[in-house]
C-alpha cells in the first residue's frame, strides 16, 4: 500500500491523484536517481529528454518532503546572502552563483509555461520586509541587485508598505516583480508526469537500502529490486539514511512550521491587502501568503534542529501571526504541519561528483524551488556532458556538519539571531 502524503493544504489541494509503482526485480538503466523530490525531478526529466534510460527510486510519495509542503516561494538567491558567497569564493564566481538562482526562477517559470501546468497556481510578486529602519541600505542593495543583475525590484517605503500589509511591524520593504509563489506538490506531482511519459520510470515506496558504488556500473538495491547503473544521483533531503554516508554526515536535517488558517476572507483583507507573498530578513523570519483566491492565510516561520513535531505547532504560529497583525486575533488555524529541511553547515547547496558515476545534489534548505531547479539540471548537464557548471559549486562541498555539536551550535546560533533580531526591532519603534 502507498504511504499517504501528510495532511497540508497541498495535500488536500492536490489535483490529481496517480501513484507509482515500487520497483522490483533486476532493473538495467543507464541513470538510477535516489530521491524524488524537486531536485531529483528536474534532473529525471532533463535526463530522459536528452534520451538517457533513467530509473527514479523514492522511499515515501513524488515530492512528499520538503519539496511538497514548503512555503512556495520562487524567487533568486540562496540560503545565505552574496556577501556571504563573495568571502568564500570571490566576486566574480559568487556572481555566476548568483546567476544560477536566477536560472533556476526561470526553469520553475518555463516548466509551467510548456507543460501547462494549471494546477500550479503561480502568483507574481514575492516581498522582503524589514522590521527596522536600514537607514538606505535596504535601498542601496537593491540598487545593487538590479544594477549587476537586472532583477525586477521596486523600493517600497513605510507608507506604501503599511497599505499593502495592514501592520504597526514594517519599516520598509523591496517588491520582487520577478518572482513569484505557487503549489509546489501539484508542480512536483505535474514533473513526475512529464518524466514518466517521456520514458522515465518512477518508483514510490521504494527506499534504498544499500549500494555498491565502486565499480563502472553501479548497483542500488530497494528491498524489492536491484538496479544496475552507470551513474546515480543522490537527490535526497532532510530525510536523507544512511545509504551514503558521505553525505548523512554533511547536512543538518532542520524543521520549520507552516499553518493554514479558516477561510474568512474579510478578515484576512483587514490585514493583508495583496496578492504578493511576503518575508521579513530575520534569521528564519515569517513567510506567509494569501492562498485559495485570498480567502486564507498560509503561514510560515519558526526553525529548530528537534525532528519530531512539537505538540503546538498551531499556538507557536499563531502566535507570530497575531503580534504581527493584532486585528488577526479571531482569526482560527485550520491546519499546521512541519517538515524537515537539508542545510550544509555554509548554507549553500551541495551539488557535485562524490566519485566517477556518484553525484549528490541536496542541501536546498531555506531557498530550495529555485536551487533544486538549478541543482537538478547542471548534475544532469554533467552527466551528459553537456557542460561542467556543476563545478562552480565545488567550494561548497560535503563538509562534515558537525555531529550533535554541529546541530547544538546552529539551534544556539538561531537563539542568538532572534535575540539580535528583537533588539534591532525595539531599537527602531
Amino acid at each position: 500500500m502507498q504511504p499517504a502524503y501528510i495532511d497540508t493544504y497541498y495535500s488536500r489541494t492536490a489535483d490529481t491523484t496517480e501513484t507509482y509503482p515500487q520497483a522490483t526485480g533486476r532493473i538495467e538503466a543507464d541513470v538510477c536517481i535516489v530521491g524524488g523530490g524537486l531536485a531529483g525531478l528536474t534532473a529525471a526529466l532533463k535526463l530522459v529528454r536528452s534520451g538517457r534510460k533513467v530509473v527514479l527510486l523514492e522511499a515515501q510519495r513524488v515530492a512528499w518532503g520538503a519539496s511538497g509542503r514548503n512555503g512556495g516561494f520562487v524567487s533568486a538567491g540562496y540560503a545565505t546572502g552574496l556577501a556571504a558567497i563573495e568571502r568564500r569564493v570571490g566576486p566574480d564566481q559568487a556572481r555566476e552563483l548568483f546567476r544560477f538562482s536566477m536560472e533556476g526562477v526561470e526553469i520553475v517559470r518555463g516548466n509551467i509555461g510548456e507543460f501547462g501546468i494549471q494546477d500550479a497556481h503561480p502568483v507574481p510578486g514575492i516581498v522582503k520586509a524589514l522590521r527596522y529602519d536600514s537607514r538606505g541600505a535596504l535601498q542601496a542593495a537593491r540598487e545593487r541587485q538590479q544594477r549587476e543583475f537586472g532583477l525586477q525590484l521596486r523600493y517600497l517605503p513605510r507608507e506604501e508598505v503599511g497599505e499593502l500589509f495592514v501592520s504597526p511591524k514594517y519599516h520598509e520593504a523591496v517588491l520582487d516583480e520577478g518572482a513569484f509563489h505557487f503549489h509546489p506538490l501539484n508542480y512536483g506531482r505535474a514533473l513526475t508526469r512529464e518524466a514518466t511519459r517521456q520514458g522515465a520510470s518512477i518508483h514510490e515506496h521504494s527506499p534504498v537500502v544499500s549500494a555498491d558504488l565502486d565499480g563502472v556500473r553501479k548497483v542500488v538495491r530497494t528491498k524489492h529490486a536491484e538496479i544496475s547503473a552507470e551513474h546515480v544521483v543522490f537527490a535526497t533531503g532532510g530525510y536523507t539514511g544512511g545509504v551514503l554516508p558521505a553525505l548523512k554526515r554533511a547536512f543538518l536535517p532542520i524543521a520549520t512550521y507552516v499553518l493554514l488558517t479558516e477561510q474568512a476572507p474579510d478578515l484576512v483583507q483587514s490585514a493583508i491587502r495583496t496578492r504578493a507573498a511576503i518575508l521579513d530578513d530575520r534569521r528564519a523570519g515569517d513567510y506567509y501568503r494569501l492562498v485559495d483566491d485570498g480567502n486564507r492565510i498560509l503561514w510560515g516561520g519558526r526553525i529548530t534542529t528537534r525532528t519530531t513535531d512539537p505538540g503546538d505547532i498551531a499556538t507557536l504560529l499563531r502566535r507570530e501571526m497575531v503580534t504581527t497583525y493584532p486585528q488577526l486575533s479571531g482569526l482560527k488555524v485550520e491546519l499546521a504541519w512541519s517538515g524537515l529541511m537539508s542545510y550544509a553547515r555554509h548554507l549553500m547547496p551541495q551539488i557535485g561528483q562524490w566519485k566517477p558515476g556518484v553525484w549528490y545534489c541536496t542541501a536546498f534548505g531555506g531557498h530550495g524551488m529555485n536551487t533544486t531547479a538549478i541543482g537538478g539540471t547542471v548534475i544532469a548537464e554533467g552527466i551528459t556532458g553537456e557542460s561542467d557548471r556543476y563545478r562552480l559549486f565545488a567550494p561548497f562541498d560535503l563538509a562534515w556538519n558537525g555531529g550533535i555539536f554541529g546541530r547544538a551550535a546552529v539551534q544556539l546560533t538561531y537563539w542568538s539571531y532572534q535575540a539580535a533580531d528583537a533588539a534591532r526591532e525595539l531599537r527602531s519603534r
